[in-house]
């Protein structure tokens, strides 16, 4: 068994749609930390699914949902820390706004 630590979603702006941002290719995933900054002067809102290779994005793996941030206000996401992701599982988001909130999330690959 190899872990690798491991940036899961490089910092970047979440879009406005429903968006896999990082899929475990082959490998177990667990997740160590989530961060998103709302970098605009108004309010957004973000959701995160955790969701199964054989499924999509919907309400049955909605882990966070419309989560409110404050102009400047980073979150940490204590939902999804620890969170582990089997082989073809992934993490989907969708920010209310194209260009106001930027994610980023590192873990370990276990293969």
């Amino acid at each position: 068994m190899t872990v690798t630590v491991k940036v899961l979603i490089p910092a970047k702006t979440a879009e406005n749609a429903q968006t896999t941002q990082y899929t475990a290719t082959g490998v177990t995933a667990l997740i160590d930390k989530m961060t998103a900054t709302n970098y605009s002067a108004a309010v957004g809102t973000i959701s995160v699914n955790l969701v199964t290779g054989a499924s999509t994005a919907g309400n049955n793996n909605l882990i966070v949902k419309t989560k409110t941030l404050q102009a400047g206000e980073t979150y940490t996401f204590p939902e999804i820390v620890g969170a582990a992701l089997e082989p073809g599982g992934f993490i989907s988001t969708i920010a209310s706004a194209a260009s106001a909130i930027n994610i980023r999330a590192s873990g370990r690959e276990i293969s």
